[in-house]
Formats: C-alpha cells, sequence, structure tokens
C-alpha cells in the first residue's frame, strides 16, 4: 500500500448505530429486498443522515438484515437518527425495526476493492448491544446513556437495565430508550430470562442448608450481609421496572428553589425601577448560576413590583421555598440596600442583612449577597461555584446603570420599550465595549422583533451582536441561546443551533429560555412529543410565563392535539388578559375545531390589544377564508398590503390566508416572498396546520428542502 493511502487510515471513536429488521430471515425473498430499501429510503431521508454525509463525517454498512451507521461527527448524531428514524417507520407498522447504540473505537481500512471501510469494537458492541433487544427497542450502551444524561432532552428518557450477556460470556451494562412516542417500554426478553435466572438462585441461596453449618461468627455475618444485599438487589430487578439511568432534569430539581423579587424603593417618591428590577435580576443571574439552587427568572418576578406586595404570598404563587425580599435607594453617589431571605413555608427569616455603601461597589454588595443566600440555604460552594457568584461582566457602574434601563425597557415587548432599550444597550457598550451581557441583551432587541426592519437586516445584526457577545465571554449561556435561535431563524443552520442550545444547557441546566427556544427548535422539525417535553420543563423551571404556557399551547396545536391546545391555552388567556399571543393561538385553536365564530370573535378582540402585530390580523382573514367568507378575507388580504407600506408585514401572514381561499398560485408567490426576505416564519412550515392544503404540491417540498426541514 503507497505511503500516503496508509496514512488516511486510522483508528478514531465512531458513534454507532446499529439497525436490525426483526423476522427478516422469516421473509420471501422479494418480501426482504422490499423492505431494506424502504429502509434504506428512511435512513437516508432523516437530517442526521444527510448533515453527516454531507461532512463526509459518515459511513455506511449493509449487515444483511439491516445496517451500521458510524458517525464521526457528533456523539450525539446515532440516537438524533435513531429517534428520525423511529418516528417514521411509525407510518411502516410492517418494518420492526431493533436499534443499539455504541460509542468506541473504529479502524479505518481498505477493503479487497481498496475502498475505504471500517471494523472494530465500537461496530462489533453496537451490533452485541441491538442483538439484545426485541422489536421497538433503541438500546444504548453505558458509556453512551453516560454521554447523554446531562443533556434534558435525553435524560428523562434513559432508562438503565443492567447487565446482558452477550457472545462469548461477555457482559455488557445497557440502558433502554423511549418517549411516550417512540421506543418500547418493555423489558427485553432476553433481560427477563437473566432476572429470572437470577431470581432462582437468590430462592436456592435462601433455602440451602449450608448456611446452617457453624461458620466462624465473622464469617457468618458478612454472609448474611452479601446474601441479603444480593437478594434486595435481584428483588428489584425481578419487579421488571427499568429504574431511569441518572435522576433526570425534571427529578434532579435542587431541594432549594427560590424567587428574587424586585427590590422596592426606601422612599416611594424617588423610586427607579430599573433598578429595582435590576437589582433583582442581577442577583438572579449570579444565584442561577448555581446548579444546585433553580431561580425563577425576572420575567416571572416582574408582576410582583408593587410596594404593599406580600412577598410569602408571592412565594407562595410562583412554588418557591424561599424568597429574596429587598429595598434599595440610590441617593448621590451612594446607595443603600436592604435584604431578607424568608422561608415560604412559615415565613420564618432565614437570613437579613443592609448595606451602604459608594453605588460603585455596587458590585460587592451584589456578591456578598450572592453567598450569604447560598449560605443560609445550606448551599456548599465549590471552588467554580465561589468564582461564577462572584463574576462581574462589566467594573463600570454607570454602563451597569445602562444595562439595567436597557433589560427594563426590553421586557416591555413594545416597539418604543424596544426602541429605548437599545439606545441604553449601545450606551452602555460605548463605555465599556467589553461589555458581553449588554452585547447580548442588544442582540436580543434585533431577534425579538420586527419593528426595525425586514427580518434579514435585524436578524444580521443580532447575529453579529451575539458572536460578539460569546467572543468576549464564551461562558454566556444567554448568549448561546440568542446565536442558536439565530442560527435557525436566519441561516436555516439547524446543526449550528443545536450546538449552541446544548452549550448553553451545559453552561445553565435551569435556565428557562434555553429550554423554551429548545422547544420551538424541536418544534419546527415536527419532534413535537420532544418538543413538548422540553417547553414543560421552561415552564417547571418559571411555571407562571405566559409565553412558556402559551408555547406549549401551540405546540399543542401543531401536533394536532386541538383539544388539549384548547384547554392550554384557555388557561394561559384567562390568566393573561392583555398577551395577544394566547389569544392569537387560542383563536387558532378554535378554528381548528370548526368553532369560526368563536375564533373570529377572539380574533377581533386580540387586534385591539396594545402591540398586537398584523400576525392577528392576518389570521383573521385566514378565520374568514375557511369560514367561506372570500369577502372578508380578501379586504383583510388588501388591509395587509397597505400596511406593508408603512411597516413589515410578514409575506408568510397574507401565503396563509390565500392557502385558506384554496388559491395556492398567490399562497406560494408569497411564501417564496417569505424566503426571499430571510424571515422565520418560514421555521414552521413543516408543521403550522393552516398551510396543510399545500402540502401535496411539489413546490412545498421544493420550499421544506430549501429551509432545511425536510422529513
Amino acid at each position: 500500500m503507497p505511503a500516503e493511502r496508509e496514512s488516511d487510515l486510522r483508528m478514531e471513536i465512531g458513534h454507532v448505530l446499529a439497525i436490525d429488521i426483526v423476522g427478516y430471515s422469516k421473509l420471501l425473498i422479494h418480501e426482504q429486498s422490499e423492505l431494506q430499501q424502504r429502509l434504506n429510503e428512511i435512513v437516508r431521508g432523516t437530517n442526521q443522515f444527510r448533515v453527516a454525509d454531507e461532512q463526509g463525517k459518515l459511513i455506511r454498512l449493509p449487515t444483511g438484515d439491516g445496517m451500521a451507521l458510524v458517525f464521526f461527527n457528533d456523539p450525539k448524531a446515532p440516537i438524533e437518527c435513531a429517534t428520525e428514524i423511529a418516528m417514521a417507520v411509525k407510518n411502516h407498522p410492517d418494518i420492526q425495526l431493533r436499534i443499539g447504540i455504541h460509542s468506541g473505537p473504529v479502524n479505518q481500512v481498505l477493503d479487497v476493492n481498496e475502498r475505504t471501510n471500517v471494523a472494530g469494537a465500537g461496530i462489533d458492541i453496537a451490533q452485541r448491544v441491538m442483538d439484545c433487544g426485541d422489536a421497538g427497542h433503541i438500546l444504548l450502551s453505558k458509556r453512551v446513556a453516560d454521554d447523554l444524561a446531562p443533556y434534558s432532552r435525553w435524560n428523562p428518557h434513559l432508562h438503565e437495565l443492567g447487565e446482558c450477556e452477550v457472545k462469548h460470556g461477555r457482559k455488557l451494562s445497557l440502558v433502554n430508550f423511549y418517549t411516550d412516542a417512540l421506543g418500547n417500554p418493555s423489558v427485553p426478553q432476553k433481560f427477563k430470562t437473566t432476572y429470572a435466572r437470577a431470581d432462582k438462585v437468590v430462592r436456592n441461596v435462601r433455602s440451602s442448608r449450608w448456611m446452617k453449618v457453624a461458620w466462624p461468627v465473622v464469617g457468618c455475618l458478612l454472609i448474611v450481609g452479601t446474601a441479603i444485599g444480593f437478594v434486595r438487589y435481584w428483588q428489584s430487578r425481578v419487579n421488571l421496572a427499568p429504574r431511569n439511568l441518572v435522576a433526570s432534569s425534571r427529578r434532579s430539581l435542587p431541594e432549594k428553589i427560590i424567587a428574587v423579587l424586585p427590590f422596592k424603593p426606601l422612599l416611594a417618591a424617588s423610586r427607579d425601577e430599573s433598578l429595582e428590577i435590576g437589582m433583582a435580576d442581577t442577583l438572579i443571574t449570579k444565584l442561577g448560576s448555581l446548579r444546585h439552587i433553580i431561580v425563577r427568572p425576572v420575567s416571572a418576578v416582574r408582576r410582583y413590583a408593587g410596594l404593599e406586595q406580600d412577598p410569602i404570598a408571592a412565594g407562595r404563587e410562583q412554588g418557591v421555598d424561599a424568597v429574596l425580599d429587598g429595598s434599595v435607594q440610590k441617593s448621590g453617589e451612594r446607595i443603600r440596600v436592604t435584604v431578607r431571605l424568608l422561608s415560604v413555608a412559615d415565613g420564618q427569616q432565614l437570613w437579613a442583612d443592609k448595606f451602604e455603601e459608594k453605588f460603585t461597589d455596587i458590585f460587592s454588595v451584589q456578591d456578598s449577597i450572592s453567598e450569604r443566600v447560598a449560605a443560609a440555604l445550606a448551599v456548599t460552594l465549590t471552588g467554580a461555584d465561589k468564582k461564577q457568584l462572584t463574576k462581574r461582566y462589566t467594573e463600570n457602574a454607570e454602563a451597569y446603570q445602562l444595562y439595567l434601563r436597557g433589560r427594563y425597557y426590553a421586557g416591555k415587548y413594545t416597539p418604543e420599550g424596544t426602541k429605548k432599550a437599545i439606545e441604553s444597550f449601545d450606551k452602555a457598550i460605548a463605555l465599556d465595549p467589553k461589555y458581553a451581557l449588554a452585547y447580548d441583551g442588544l442582540a436580543y432587541c434585533y431577534y425579538a422583533s420586527d419593528w426595525f426592519g425586514s427580518p434579514k437586516e435585524t436578524f444580521a445584526k443580532g447575529r453579529a451582536l451575539a458572536q460578539k457577545a460569546l467572543e468576549i465571554d464564551p461562558a454566556l449561556a444567554e448568549a448561546h441561546v440568542s446565536l442558536g435561535l439565530l442560527k435557525a431563524w436566519a441561516d436555516y443552520d439547524w446543526p449550528g443551533a443545536e450546538r449552541e442550545f446544548q452549550r448553553a444547557f451545559e453552561l445553565n441546566p435551569n435556565y428557562p429560555p434555553a429550554h423554551l427556544w429548545y422547544g420551538y427548535y424541536l418544534m419546527a422539525f415536527a419532534k413535537l412529543d420532544e418538543s413538548i417535553a422540553e417547553i414543560k420543563r421552561a415552564i417547571e423551571l418559571d411555571p407562571l410565563s405566559a409565553e412558556a404556557n402559551t408555547c406549549l399551547g401551540i405546540a399543542l396545536l401543531f401536533g394536532h392535539r386541538y383539544d388539549e391546545a384548547l384547554q392550554q391555552l384557555r388557561r394561559t388567556v384567562e390568566a393573561e388578559p392583555d398577551y395577544w399571543i394566547a389569544h392569537l393561538y387560542f383563536a387558532r385553536a378554535l378554528g381548528r375545531k370548526g368553532e369560526f365564530s368563536g375564533a373570529i370573535a377572539e380574533l377581533k378582540r386580540t387586534t385591539l390589544i396594545e402591540g398586537a402585530p398584523a400576525e392577528v390580523t392576518s389570521a383573521l382573514g385566514y378565520a374568514y377564508a375557511v369560514s367561506g367568507n372570500k369577502a372578508e378575507a380578501e379586504k383583510i388580504i388588501l388591509q395587509l398590503k397597505e400596511q406593508s407600506k408603512q411597516f413589515y408585514v410578514p409575506p408568510y401572514s397574507i401565503a396563509t390566508i390565500y392557502a385558506g381561499l384554496g388559491d395556492k398560485e398567490r399562497a406560494f408567490e408569497y411564501l417564496e416572498t417569505e424566503y426571499a426576505n430571510g424571515a422565520y416564519y418560514l421555521n414552521y412550515v413543516r408543521v403550522d396546520p393552516e398551510l396543510d392544503t399545500l402540502r401535496s404540491d411539489p413546490r412545498f417540498a421544493d420550499l421544506l428542502r430549501r429551509v432545511r426541514l425536510a422529513p
């Protein structure tokens, strides 16, 4: 072999997905060929397959009754691909698969035809893992499961099975992966046999007579202790209830969940709401960096800014263990802060203190409060925890004030508020060009609104700002979420977005927006069960979030679970009567149930809510269209076209009305305009039920391909 050819062949870690068609050998030859062809089409159609193949990071191995895929790009690629395959074969009930996944050493070799091929323990073990399962099972080696366990997307679905004996007497520790929608939750037959054998051994040990022999006392105690432990272990196994691999993100919620309420003014006449909410916001960020504490986000506690707010009542509403309540007043160059930590269960004061310092020392005050709160909650801090608690994003007190003002105005979610937020963040950055949080705040203003130009322009600004924030501070979870959104929305760079979300989870697994927006990401791919699980995680972290509760309703709606969507969205609009997005999707859910009059009435009311955009008006046009009122639908189209001369109106909104009218040509015309504008609305083209009438058209499949969402 030439030297240059040998240098290209190497051993490396491969991430292997082994697939087998159950009952393949019992089929007729032509049936085998047909099933194999359909399986190949399903596998080649998965997003993970295409991405790895395009990158040159995939090797395919036919195995007669299945195949092995070796990924060299991402450890999560096999499980991603497996879930895509499992969902696809639900539409092919005659294809019964079992799947095994393992990561291990793989040798790249040249076969007899001098083509690159692979061999090695990684592939062999993946096939042994697969052999331990029955139809529908997705089994993982313990090594793979341990790699997936830190991710909230995968953790709740990992169920430890124990050891399975494979060829040559080798034993593998395996984990069963399943969700409500895919996988096989039953214990594989091989494990049932193993459990039964073990239980028989235990019964024999119990009844054997040799234990009555007079052994030395110490020896007896050791044997009895070992036997009891053995018996209890296998009794738990005989119950055939697989245990979760490790505590899931949901089950591993820290014992201490707290809310930091907006600080109150010492003198009501001289309020500074941006400072009051900003103090809480900063402490939320600091304490939220600790993995042993869950802190409600600032969006959840803004409602408690009233001067007469009862902190214990607020804590009960938020479902927390403790509430941090305080007051703050800036007078000239000095700042006064009083703070107390209260137990919600009994109102007991766990800790209290007061500070009076120069305003330039506000950062030291916040560091001290954070450390004392952690101590009062009996949280043991590591060196890394202490470093994170005292981390400062700026040393410039004036820039910090401007940042707080920007956060305050951005939280109003209005065009005027966003404009003021941009001005404040810009000034903060001018004072401190290394202020990563200010860059991320500015990025948020550009990706969260259509108020300042076309999406292509605003998203480009947002992307550059998020990237700048990460250049300054690569460990900023907020900026990874921002960049993940922008990679998905602006670039249709789905693998890149996935990496950003996963990095955010690694940095701060309890950051609610990360779970919420990752839920939207999964929704785009019609992974609705996984999307719902992720959104529910966001709701656990922020139970009263109007945004998260609405998002859950949207996922149910897009999953055609209309009754559940109606129930969820009805609760949300009752709790948040001024949140137009909840009203919009509540009306859409009514329309999907055929309740057009109710949907139209709801949308008319929603158009009167401050800040409600053209999207609400277009939904009204769609409701008129599908209810048969063509004249009113066409009036709204003209209205939207006229409004587009004054501000940005998403062409997607007009396309949906034409789809409702059955005018496919105009619908596709406006979808193409949306594509040219680079707007994020196309991210949901695969799941939006308002486009169902267009799905059979070849142009729709082509559009899905171009936005990289083709199934």
